[in-house]
């Protein structure tokens, strides 16, 4: 049942006009629920393989930037298919839209599958020279990355379909088909790590296993509910034409830019704290269980204040849009702070179930303590993206970005870990000044900058 315009204006009146740290937190806290599930299976797949193993903790981490890396064409394509099919939709020309989607599905099966083959072709090579993945973990990481091929594959079948239904207007229904399929892996992976019958035990395969599994499952519901739409009809087409393609490159290539250099950028960082082995890698994975719940709770409100900010600035309320972006970074900010005080006195909370080593729990202790009063000025980072999303002006915070992890987190992560010797602690400093850094860059962006205009040059009626 399609909102009525009555509701439509509502929420439109309390986004222009309501209390803004309020109206926030309504719109960010579904979005964050259903995050939390996603982050959620990474944090099961982290107990139960640490149950399996010390070290197998690690893995899936090692494997993450590079499998990102192969998934950067997939997601820019998606952006910019996006954008065509639901101004298509806008106009009601929903045999361009069903277009569209068709010749999306057939470039994304064909390089899907290609990048996949070339992935599992150069598995040995990007995880023995490239990441430098420490020996004692290096089988499972390549047993592991090998399964994730086929997991590229249907992340970017899952892809097509989601972008399809968002462009419909329907946003509501992918997340909860991706919150039940986080749920399918959370159920799934003790079986399949542990050997639970009537699973064999597995290990670290079974982790991928179980993520192949849940994501495939949420793919076939996503191809069940586009037949709600008949405007969307998808099938495989050898009409790919050039302007399709140009309009493509054109809107997606910067998104693909940015994510591509974001990936590198952390697999140089991972193969930095493999330099110091097994132990730093492990302790690495376990720290970053707390930043992954920050995530899950920053995407939500950030998404929250990307559409005020947008349209507070389409509705010609520029000095409001500014104030909704310094009111919802300042509340962030000053949440994330308090939860950091919270946070330390109890981290052995966030590490115990993880590992039993004394050398793991040490590192992982260290990094915490390194990093964690870091994680306000992250939110305050993670805003001003938003920022330039909803208003548009994105160059800025990107650069930002681009400075926080080749400069600080790569650069002076290997200046201080390795020439000044200060060792994987080097690591967790850099870390946490790329943070700081960033995060007093995007504040000062957010209130002095001049994105606070908008975009289009539409009449209001």
């Amino acid at each position: 049942m399609k909102p009525s315009r009555e509701v439509v204006e509502k929420y439109r009146d309390r986004i222009l006009n309501g209390p803004i740290v309020a109206t926030m937190l309504r719109l960010g806290a579904p979005l964050m629920a259903v995050q939390a599930l996603y982050v959620s299976y990474n944090i099961a797949d982290a107990y139960w393989l640490s149950v399996y193993s010390q070290y197998d903790i690690a893995i899936p981490r090692q494997v993450w930037p590079i499998q990102m890396l192969f998934l950067v064409f997939a997601q820019g394509i998606a952006a910019a298919n996006l954008a065509l099919m639901s101004q298509y939709v806008g106009a009601g020309s929903y045999g361009k839209a069903s277009e569209t989607a068709s010749k999306f599905l057939t470039v994304n099966l064909i390089t899907s599958i290609a990048g996949s083959a070339v992935y599992i072709a150069l598995v040995p090579a990007i995880y023995s020279y490239l990441v430098n993945v420490p020996q004692l973990i290096y089988e499972g990481v390549v047993l592991y990355a090998k399964i994730m091929a086929v997991d590229m594959v249907v992340t970017c079948f899952n892809i097509v379909f989601t972008t399809v239904l968002q462009a419909m207007g329907d946003t509501v229904r992918p997340s909860i088909v991706g919150g039940v399929a986080s749920i399918i892996n959370i159920v799934l992976d003790p079986f399949m790590i542990l050997g639970i019958p009537p699973f064999p035990a597995m290990g670290v395969a079974g982790a991928a296993v179980a993520t192949v599994l849940s994501k495939l499952a949420g793919t076939l519901v996503l191809v069940y509910l586009l037949k709600n739409y008949p405007g969307a009809k998808l099938r495989f087409t050898k009409k790919v034409d050039l302007e399709w393609l140009i309009s493509n490159l054109r809107i997606g290539l910067p998104v693909m830019l940015f994510m591509a250099s974001n990936s590198l950028a952390f697999a140089m960082q991972t193969r930095l704290i493999n330099v110091f082995g097994e132990v730093a890698a492990a302790a690495y994975s376990i720290g970053f269980i707390v930043m992954d719940v920050a995530d899950a709770a920053l995407w939500g409100l950030s998404s929250a204040v990307s559409i005020m900010v947008g349209q507070n600035l389409g509705g010609g309320k520029n000095y409001r849009a500014r104030e909704v972006a310094c009111k919802s970074m300042y509340t962030i900010l000053a949440a994330t702070s308090v939860s950091s005080i919270i946070i330390y006195p109890i981290m052995g909370l966030f590490i115990d179930p993880f590992t039993d080593d004394p050398s793991i729990y040490a590192e992982a202790e260290t990094f915490i303590e390194t990093f964690l009063f870091s994680l306000p000025f992250f939110a305050s980072f993670f805003i001003a993206l938003s920022v330039g999303r909803g208003s548009g002006h994105t160059t800025v915070p990107t650069i930002i970005g681009v400075v926080r992890l080749w400069i600080l987190r790569v650069g002076l992560g290997y200046c201080l870990a390795l020439l000044l010797g200060l060792g994987s602690y080097g690591i967790w400093l850099a870390m946490a000044v790329s943070n700081y850094a960033s995060g007093v860059l995007s504040i000062i962006w957010v209130k002095y900058g001049g994105w606070a205009k908008p975009v289009i040059n539409a009449s209001r009626s």
